[in-house]
């Protein structure tokens, strides 16, 4: 081969290179920018947040928590609420409702719902006991129970304080911080409250969102413990708020960490359970 014709065949090879270079460099290029026009475009409303990334959805706002699912960039969800700067608590495109991180990369809000303004304990309003039963209703009621997680245990605790709670003390401040609705003072006279509404239901699985959950005492951890016993006449030691997907909120003991959130389906809480029903009209 002659120079000439080797010069040639470099000349071609190096155009050839820069050539797929360039093409290359340009498709990520073309693609980004696609990919960026189309989220501008994506319209964000009021409670809605689009996931930019791939994230953890798990069932409450803490990286220990169990993983629910990744929901995927792209999706759409609905925001119920912000418990803390880390975290919103969101519903996905199937009814499922857990946390997501509110780091920027991960997701972008279209606005968050307030959730209630948090009221003065030791002047909670009138609690007329007449509460419209609207999604919007029962979504402010969990949004301030949620902002107590973590808050201690306290068997009899104050009722003119939120430093800390026993189970119907946390139900009910959950009620006026959310609607303004003072409830009785005591689990007893909230099951009363509720069942005379009317809408009580015995099977756990029936409950709606927003529900208040009554149980009995404590007799173990298996089904066999509550064998035999006459639930319809038993008598009410415990309650909390149904969040749906078979989960409560809650607070029960100094050990669990205070107001929590609780599976209930295979465990005692299920054998334990009573009735429930909503509180709101």
């Amino acid at each position: 081969m002659n120079n000439r014709i080797r010069a040639k065949l470099v000349t071609t090879t190096l155009s050839a290179a820069l050539l797929l270079s360039a093409v290359s460099a340009s498709i990520p290029a073309a693609w980004n920018a696609q990919t960026a026009s189309a989220a501008a475009s994506t319209t964000v409303s009021a409670g809605q947040a689009l996931i930019k990334a791939s994230v953890s959805f798990r069932t409450a706002p803490s990286t220990s928590a169990s993983r629910i699912k990744y929901l995927k960039a792209g999706e759409l969800v609905s925001v119920i609420s912000q418990p803390n700067s880390y975290w919103y608590q969101v519903r996905d495109s199937s009814g499922t409702t857990g946390y997501v991180s509110s780091q920027d990369q991960y997701i972008t809000v279209g606005s968050v719902p307030s959730g209630g303004g948090t009221t003065n304990p030791a002047n909670p309003g009138s609690g007329s006991g007449s509460v419209p039963s609207s999604a919007s209703s029962v979504e402010k009621v969990i949004a301030a129970g949620l902002r107590y997680l973590g808050t201690p245990y306290e068997y009899g605790s104050d009722r003119n304080t939120t430093t800390t709670f026993d189970c119907s003390d946390f139900v009910r401040q959950a009620f006026i911080d959310g609607v303004g609705l003072k409830l009785p003072a005591d689990s007893r006279g909230q099951g009363s409250y509720v069942k005379n509404k009317g809408n009580a239901v015995t099977d756990w699985r029936k409950l709606k969102r927003g529900d208040i959950m009554f149980f009995m005492s404590y007799k173990g951890t298996k089904a066999s413990a509550y064998a035999g016993v006459n639930k319809s006449t038993a008598a009410i030691s415990h309650d909390g708020i149904y969040l749906g997907d078979g989960k409560i909120l809650h607070t029960y003991s100094k050990e669990s960490g205070g107001v929590t959130i609780s599976s209930i389906e295979g465990t005692h809480w299920e054998y334990r359970f009573l009735y429930g029903g909503s509180a709101l009209n």
